[in-house]
């Protein structure tokens, strides 16, 4: 689903809320505006912690959204030098 204002943030979290995981390419907006999507980001973890849901980035280009009872794993393997 792609983030092409921040108007698109309310059908954002009306899916987070239906129990839907959600993977966001914020490229759109970031090719207009980055201080809008530094603003979209932290509206939607704001939203996503309040929910007890999950939020990741998922690269340079995407963020995923879990709701509530769905957690994300992150590796927590040390990286050998």
């Amino acid at each position: 689903m792609p983030l092409r204002s921040l108007s698109d943030l309310e059908s954002i979290k009306d899916e987070v809320k239906k129990g839907n995981i959600l993977i966001l390419r914020i490229t759109p907006l970031a090719s207009k505006n980055i201080e809008e999507v530094k603003q979209a980001v932290n509206d939607l973890y704001e939203f996503t912690e309040s929910r007890k849901g999950d939020i990741a980035r998922l690269g340079e280009e995407r963020i995923v959204i879990c709701p509530e009872k769905i957690k994300i794993w992150r590796d927590k393997t040390p990286i050998l030098k």
